[in-house]
């Protein structure tokens, strides 16, 4: 099986979303709808027009859905700044949501995945703890998961 050519995005934004989809998969499933909200945050960001939005979508899909190990990500992150936002996106994506009413939002599955993660990326204590303290001011409010990753991603590529 030849694997699918690559979506016209560049290698640091393929790392970024193989990071959050590498957290999303952190509890064993991604679910038809997280894929599909990622997909159109993604896309909405990564596209230059909305004909590309479309096709993005669905180059994007075939990417999303492979569960890429952490060890193979996050030694490409190229900066400081990225391995920050990528700290960000991973604690946002598992502080989304439960499977279930009676789970807690952050599952045992996803802390320890989240651990692996701050060790990989090796960031001071302090930031990590105010990386963390940022998500849960933002995510009090009205906003969504997916609200807030556009906005950090949108944020990271056009500052």
């Amino acid at each position: 099986m030849t694997p699918p050519s690559p979506p016209p995005i560049s290698p640091r934004q393929m790392n970024l979303l193989r990071v959050v989809a590498s957290m999303a998969w952190a509890d064993g499933q991604l679910a038809k709808e997280e894929v599909d909200l990622m997909l159109d945050r993604f896309s909405l960001i990564f596209a230059k027009n909305a004909e590309q939005q479309q096709k993005l979508q669905q180059e994007l899909r075939e990417y999303l859905v492979q569960n890429i190990p952490l060890e193979d990500l996050v030694p490409k992150l190229q900066s400081q700044e990225e391995r920050e936002l990528v700290l960000k996106l991973g604690y946002e994506t598992i502080a989304s949501s439960s499977r279930t009413p009676d789970e807690p939002k952050i599952n045992e599955e996803e802390a320890t995945a989240y651990q692996k993660l701050v060790e990989l990326l090796d960031l001071p204590e302090t930031v990590v703890k105010e990386i963390e303290a940022t998500v849960e001011r933002e995510h009090s409010g009205d906003r969504s998961i997916f609200e807030s990753l556009s906005e950090s991603l949108d944020n990271f590529f056009n500052n």
